[in-house]
C-alpha cells in the first residue's frame, strides 16, 4: 500500500527502433507488382509505406485467411446500406484511418476525401509516415 495513492509513477516509455520498411514495388495503374529481369523490384522508406497502404486499402478485411484480421479495410460493409451519403463518407473515413493506422510506420492520416461515382468509392488522403508525407488516391 502506498503512502500517497494518488501519485503514481509514470510508466517508462520504450522506443523500439523500426527496421527500414521494405515492400515489392507496385504499379498503381495496372494494380500489379513491378518485376525487373524476372524478379520483383523492391522499394524502401516512404514509397514502401505507400505501397503497403495501397494494398491494405484494396484488401477486404477478414476475407482472406492469409492476412491477419488487422489487415485490410471494412468499406464493403457499407454496400447496400440505406445510409445517407454523409454518413457513408464519415464511415469510409473512419475505416480508412483504422486500416492505415495499424501500420507502425504510419503516424497519422490527414485530409481524407471520399467521393462516390458510378457505384465506386474514391478515397484520397495524406499519409504521415516516419519517413515523411505521401499522398494516396485509391
Amino acid at each position: 500500500m502506498s503512502l500517497f495513492p494518488m501519485i503514481q509513477p509514470e510508466a517508462a516509455r520504450v522506443e523500439i527502433a523500426l527496421p527500414l520498411c521494405r515492400e515489392v514495388d507496385w504499379d498503381f495503374e495496372l494494380d500489379s507488382p513491378i518485376y525487373k529481369n524476372g524478379s520483383p523490384s523492391f522499394v524502401t522508406g516512404a514509397r514502401a509505406v505507400l505501397v503497403w497502404a495501397w494494398n491494405a486499402l484494396h484488401t477486404p478485411r477478414y476475407r482472406y485467411e492469409i492476412y491477419t484480421w488487422n489487415y485490410g479495410n471494412e468499406v464493403e460493409q457499407l454496400i447496400g446500406q440505406p445510409f445517407t451519403d454523409d454518413l457513408k463518407r464519415s464511415e469510409v473515413s473512419r475505416f480508412v484511418r483504422e486500416c492505415l493506422l495499424i501500420n507502425p510506420y504510419i503516424t497519422d492520416v490527414a485530409d481524407i476525401t471520399v467521393n462516390f461515382a458510378n457505384e465506386t468509392v474514391k478515397v484520397g488522403c495524406r499519409i504521415i509516415t516516419v519517413y515523411g508525407e505521401v499522398n494516396l488516391n485509391v
